[in-house]
């Protein structure tokens, strides 16, 4: 107490000091708590439960057309357009033009989305992601049948198999955002 008081001064502004220091860590930790899912925006006039309009089928089918309008889009590293795009930028621009969802524009906050699935509980509409050597993550947009939707450094817009060894053997994680988007 006596170092305490030499370093502050007064017992008054030790008391200050503390109280000060104990709103600041409230403060704090009322800002760090989360709900168990985060939340994702949705624009304009859509409704916010996607998966209750369409079917596992009708998402898939929605995703591969909108992929075609895609396809062969060369690679651009921060490209957003028909010009160019990267692998975050395709999976934005893709739930924007087809189920009218704002996702941030980084693979990282992507990956901060929706909530976490198991592999073996991937549906059409899911992001998976992976951490392969050459990119700190990569992002795709699952559509079913083991093929996922990307834009790849080498290929532009293109399909992969997740299941092949390259994919397989750098796959991360995935993230539910369509079921995310139906809660209140």
């Amino acid at each position: 107490m006596r170092r305490a008081l030499k370093i502050f001064g007064s017992y008054n502004s030790l008391r200050f000091h503390c109280w000060s220091v104990l709103a600041v860590f409230f403060l704090i930790s009322a800002c760090a708590t989360s709900p168990k899912q985060s939340r994702v925006a949705t624009t304009g006039s859509a409704s916010a439960s996607v998966k209750s309009h369409f079917n596992d089928a009708e998402i898939e089918k929605r995703l591969r057309q909108e992929y075609g309008r895609w396809k062969g889009t060369r690679h651009r590293l921060g490209g957003t357009g028909s010009r160019g795009i990267d692998c975050s930028g395709f999976v934005k621009a893709i739930y924007k033009d087809v189920f009218k969802i704002d996702l941030p524009r980084t693979t990282k906050a992507q990956a901060r989305q929706g909530r976490p699935i198991p592999f073996k509980e991937l549906q059409a509409g899911d992001l998976v992601f992976f951490k392969p050597p050459t990119y700190p993550r990569h992002v795709g947009i699952y559509l079913g049948g083991a093929e996922f939707g990307h834009g790849a450094k080498n290929k532009g817009v293109t399909l992969s198999q997740i299941d092949a060894i390259y994919w397989g053997k750098y796959y991360w994680t995935a993230r539910r955002i369509l079921s995310a988007a139906e809660s209140p």
